[in-house]
């Protein structure tokens, strides 16, 4: 069990209690923890709604609610039920582990986009190729050719940004069923009464115990395991699913004025930083994604936590753009197939830092000012790209940041070997 334990506890191993069966008793009825992601797994035995986080609440955060009829009388966020949260890797692995019928929505677009556009009073390119805010438009009255063109123009420019937006939960996760399946996390807080969408407070969670601050902040992005699970480090979002993430929304009620933003990286363009040469060693390899999360092995429950792990291409093909993008993080690539062990050790840190080191592939998304009772919407393609966020504001601002998002699952992730780069697709130069 977990080093960290500060009391021991003695295991019956009564005859007629199988030796799991004890340990999942143990940890469920809160006598123990087993600490797989800084805590993040089995943090209290108390779920539910927490009467005490409304004392932190953001007075935007508390509007946007209110007005949207999610009942907060009995406190916010929901926090998650122990016994709802796998605790062997054989149960978690299941979850999701059928291949499910998946629409494409950008697929047959309008490539022009003319429906979306028209909708907005400008259109404004945060970078040359990355990120884009449309202006003037309100996510809640897209009808589903407008919401089709976002697919394709989030597909496209990886990172789609909306500000001023009346955007309740309820609206928000319709959207993201809408685009596809949309993933339920057991470990994390919640929307009471809206399985499928994420509370994103950090300062909420450090009154509940997570040590982050200055200096320890960003020690992920140099190695995953001192990831402070405050979001700081480069990573996609659920790559060990079977069918990974593909359009993710963040909506904003409450950010600072100035500071925590949020970053994004673009994977096409990842793929055409590599050499013509290096593109066609790539192509076709497979490499193994794990969770953030960790679990006991049923057969070694003493063996520490471990991770899901599945295989993907390691370089994809998006099926509404059909251009191929570099499918790895640091977080959570764990090994390349088909070369040795430090073959695929040199070769990741190199693709990690392709991501890591270009700033011409990168957009950078600010999130405030926001006006009371109105919001920041950004929605990205999660399957090519990378995020961060940044915690310069250090939980010192007169706004805290809290947010709420929705993740749709997408395709089984496939490569096709016909497909070509953005830059070529765009006939732009590969070699200068």
């Amino acid at each position: 069990m977990s080093a960290a334990a500060t009391t021991t506890h003695t295991l019956k191993l009564k005859g007629e209690v199988p030796l799991d069966k004890e340990i999942e008793s143990l940890i469920r009825s809160g006598e123990a923890r087993q600490s797989s992601h800084n805590a993040s797994n089995y943090e209290s035995a108390i779920y539910g709604p927490d009467p005490e986080g409304l004392k932190l609440l953001p007075a935007g955060t508390r509007i946007r609610l209110e007005e949207s009829g999610v009942d907060i009388s009995k406190g916010y966020p929901e926090r998650p039920d122990i016994n709802k949260i796998p605790i062997f890797l054989d149960e978690a692995f299941a979850i999701r582990n059928e291949e499910y019928p998946y629409v494409e929505r950008g697929k047959n677009a309008d490539p022009e986009k003319k429906a979306l556009f028209a909708a907005c009073t400008d259109v404004i390119d945060l970078t040359k190729h990355v990120g884009t805010e449309l202006v003037g438009v309100q996510l809640a009255d897209l009808n589903n050719q407008q919401r089709d063109e976002l697919a394709l123009l989030i597909a496209e420019r990886i990172v789609v940004v909306f500000k001023d937006q009346k955007l309740s939960p309820q609206k928000q996760l319709e959207l993201g069923e809408y685009w596809g399946q949309v993933e339920r996390h057991p470990q994390t807080i919640q929307v009471p009464g809206l399985p499928g969408i994420t509370t994103v407070w950090v300062d909420y969670r450090r009154k509940n115990g997570l040590n982050v601050n200055f200096k320890n902040v960003d020690l992920g992005n140099w190695n995953p395991r001192y990831d402070r699970a405050a979001a700081t480090g480069m990573h996609t979002d659920l790559v060990h699913e079977k069918q990974p993430s593909g359009i993710t929304s963040l909506h904003h009620d409450s950010a600072p004025d100035v500071g925590g933003d949020t970053l994004f990286y673009s994977g096409y363009a990842a793929y055409d930083k590599l050499s013509e040469e290096f593109k066609k060693f790539l192509d076709g390899k497979k490499a193994v994604y794990c969770s953030a999360h960790g679990y006991l092995d049923r057969n070694d429950p003493f063996g520490g936590p471990k991770k899901i792990e599945r295989i993907h291409p390691l370089v994809r093909t998006h099926p509404a753009t059909g251009w191929k993008f570099l499918f790895v993080n640091r977080q959570m690539t764990k090994r390349i197939l088909g070369v040795s062990p430090v073959e695929s050790d040199i070769i990741l840190k190199y693709l990690f830092e392709i991501y890591e080191k270009n700033a011409d592939i990168q957009a950078r998304v600010r999130w405030g000012p926001i006006k009371l009772g109105y919001g920041t919407t950004a929605i990205w393609d999660n399957r090519v790209s990378q995020h961060r966020t940044t915690w310069d504001h250090e939980g010192k601002s007169k706004n805290s940041r809290h947010a709420t998002r929705v993740t749709a699952l997408a395709e089984l992730p496939y490569f096709d070997p016909n497909s070509k780069s953005q830059r070529e697709a765009l006939g732009l130069p590969l070699d200068e």
